[in-house]
Formats: structure tokens, sequence, C-alpha cells
């Protein structure tokens, strides 16, 4: 079991369903394919117990949930066809109307969106540096182009889809694993016709297309989502939409920092000798994987395609679900997530859906008690991130201080009490997420 806070905060506000799918994808792949491979295949060599079922892990059994998850990001695109025409339509009417003299007049001033220029001229404008550093990857002016083309489109339909489905859902369902799968997929591809399977820039070219869509994509529905919730208490959207930029600017400058620090302190990704136990980037990985393989490092096909096989099973299941009416569902996303993580994680998520259906189950419909336990969660979140980032400071500072090398905050080596500490004091975070949610006298 995983002791983060952040994760029972995290399944605390996807709630009891989508948390208990996380763990039965994880019970799939920990209690079932990976005894089933160890039987099968026989346990690594000069490995028993735990490690032997770590390294059946992270060297088969993962690459099921890469799978399960290419196939849940294909049929997240084929269920959004209709979404991204109508979207597409309705971007075209907003232009038609904009460029009448009557809709700058008559216009509400809780319609008035920025002017199309506003956006245009920007947008164009950045995709100036995003060519040089797409050239600079590759060493190719055209490839540069070629990828800098690709990019704009797939960001402005990916962009499109996640403010369609906020505006009708809600940024929760923002579909960004599933378009950023595809655009990898498709870049990859395509820089594969032009620089070959070989080219040793050819998974970071398709990983930095990936991730500008990545960021669009994501960046849409939530400020989509801030336009409705705008719209709903009369705020001007050209005010709102102007402020967004500033958000995204700050985040841009902030973001990039934040990260090499902590990479530089804990890792991010892959273990590796200097960062041993790195902060979990699953999807990050997976994205990782799928362009090596397209670019020749090559993939276990047989276990991505049993994760094919095994998304494919889902989707029927959960569309004989929907059929029927029934309120559980098994989102493919989701199940494949829970089989790409560590169970102790998808553990932590389900304690934390435990705790929100519990809440819920004391305090019924009413909002506000339920809207103090998002806060609060929201809150653990956020601190425990922010704790990440103070305990990453003194790798910053060890050019101006080297006794900061030894990490000042480390106080022992190994915890004297193994790790039941850390779990009576997850145990009391999860007490007070569950008071806060549920309202008791003294909260209210």
């Amino acid at each position: 079991l995983n002791l983060s806070p952040a994760l029972l905060a995290v399944g605390y506000i996807i709630g009891l369903h989508t948390a208990l799918v996380v763990f039965l994808g994880g019970v799939l792949g920990w209690m079932i394919l990976m005894p089933a491979y160890g039987l099968l295949n026989g346990l690594p060599p000069d490995r028993t117990g735990l490690a032997a079922a770590t390294a059946i892990w992270s060297g088969h059994v993962r690459y099921v949930g890469i799978g399960a998850m290419l196939i849940g990001g294909l049929w997240t695109l084929t269920r959004l066809r209709e979404p991204v025409w109508q979207s597409l339509q309705a971007l075209r009417a907003t232009v038609q109307d904009q460029g009448t003299a009557r809709s700058a007049t008559l216009m509400a001033r809780t319609e008035r969106d920025a002017p199309l220029g506003w956006i245009v001229v920007p947008f164009v404008l950045s995709l100036i540096p995003m060519a040089w550093i797409y050239t600079t990857v590759v060493s190719s002016l055209v490839i540069g182009l070629l990828m800098t083309i690709v990019m704009a489109l797939a960001a402005f339909l990916f962009a499109s889809v996640a403010a369609y489905m906020a505006g009708l859902v809600g940024s929760s369902s923002n579909p960004v694993s599933g378009v950023t799968i595809a655009t990898i997929m498709l870049a990859s591809l395509l820089l594969v016709l032009f620089m070959g399977a070989g080219h040793p820039a050819g998974p970071a070219a398709a990983l930095v297309i990936g991730a500008v869509v990545c960021c669009a994509a994501a960046m849409g529905g939530d400020n989509l989502q801030d336009l409705k919730t705008g719209h709903l208490v009369g705020a001007t959207p050209w005010k709102q939409q102007l402020m967004q930029v500033v958000g995204v600017v700050t985040g841009a400058v902030i973001l990039a920092p934040v990260l090499s620090l902590l990479q530089a302190k804990y890792g991010i990704g892959e273990p590796t000798t200097v960062h041993p136990h790195p902060l979990n980037a699953p999807q990050a990985t997976l994205m990782a994987g799928l362009t090596r393989s397209v670019f020749g490092a090559g993939l276990p096909w047989p276990l991505v395609g049993l994760g094919a096989a095994i998304g494919v099973a889902i989707i029927l299941i959960d569309r004989r679900l929907e059929l029927r009416g029934g309120e559980f569902r098994l989102p493919v996303l989701a199940v494949a997530l829970g089989i790409y993580l560590p169970l102790k994680l998808s553990a932590a998520i389900c304690m934390g859906g435990v705790i929100a259906a519990l809440a819920k189950n004391t305090v019924g419909q009413t909002p506000k008690p339920s809207r103090r336990g998002l806060l609060f969660a929201a809150g653990l979140i956020t601190g425990e991130a922010l704790m990440g980032i103070l305990l990453a400071l003194p790798i910053a500072l060890v050019a101006l201080w080297p006794a900061f090398s030894a990490d000042p905050f480390t106080l022992f080596d190994r915890p004297p009490l193994g790790g039941w500490p850390g779990l009576v004091i997850v145990t009391m975070v999860g007490a007070a997420l569950y008071r806060v949610a549920t309202g008791s006298p003294r909260n209210r």
C-alpha cells in the first residue's frame, strides 16, 4: 500500500466507481496475469518473492496494460467523431458571427469573446519558436516544418474535442490520454516515413509533438470549463480569456524549473542507478515506449496484443452494461491504467474512493459537505506536491552550499519502525477527510 495522502485524495475526487475500476485492473494484472506468466514461463533468474513479482510486472505485465491503453485510446477517438464535427461547425458559426457588424454592436456583454485576431496572430507567432525547436531536435528544416504542421493540426482538432467534452460533461471527462496516444502514434508513423526507423532523434521528435498536443487538449478542456462557469455567473468571456492567457504564460514559466528540480531530486519515470525509486509517471513511460517501439526498439508484441484483446473484451462488457442501463460501467482506460500501475498505487486510490462512498452515504446528496470534502482533497494533493518541491530545493542549492548535497531533510537512512508510522498518519488523514466531508458539528 502506497502511503500517499495525495492518492487518497485522488480516489476521493474520482469517486468509488472509477477508483474501484482502477483497482480491478490492478487485481487483473497482479493477481491473475502475473501468476499466469510466472506459471507458464518460470520465474526470473536469481529472483524470488517480491523481487520476482516486480520483475515480471515491469518486464512483461505492464505491456499488457499498454495494449489495453492503445485500444482504449482508439475507442475514445471513435466515439468522438460526432463531437468533433459539431465543435468544428460551432467554430465556423462563431467566426461568421464575429465578421458581421451586428455582432459587434448588438451582442450582449456576456456573449462577447475575444476578437479572432487576438487568437490567430499569437497562435501563428507561437509556431515560429516551435518550428525552431523541432528543427533543432531533428536537424532538418523540412522535417521540422512538417512536425510543426502536424502539431498545429492535431492541437487544433483535439483541443476542440476536449472543449466540447468539458462543455457537455465536465473537464473530468477530457480524453487527454486517448488523444495523446493517437497523436504520438500518428506522428511516429509519419516521422518514420521521412526519417527512417533507425533515426536516433525519432522518439524525441514524436514525443515533443505529443507533449504540445497533450497540453493543448488539457488546457482546452479546462478553459472551456472556466468559460462555462463564467457564463453561469454572468462573467465577460473576453476578460476571462485574457486572464487564461496570463495563467498559461505563468504556468509555462514556472513548470519547467519545477519539473527539472523534481527530476534532479527524485527522478521521474524509469528507475536508474541514481534514482532507483523515481516518481511514477505511467502515462509518460507509456508514450516513450510507444515511440521507441515504432522507431525500432521493439515491444513484446504478443503481450501488447493480449492487452489489446483484453481491451476489446472490456469495451464489449462496458457496452453491454450501457445497453442494460446499469450504473456500474467499465471504462477501458481506467482498467488499462490499473493493469499498468503498481498495485500499491491502485489500492491507495481505491481507499480514497471508499472514503468518498462512506461520506456520501452519511450525508446523502447534501452539496455543502460534499464541496468541503472536495476542497480538502484538493488541498491534500496541492500540499503533497508543494512539500515534494520543498524537499527538492537542496538540490538546487548545492552549487551555492555544497553541504546540501547530503540532503539535510533526511533524518534516518532507514525508518526505525518500518512503514507503521506512515500507515498511522495516512489513517489519520483518511479519518480527517471523512470528518470534513461529512460535515461534523465542529466543522460547520
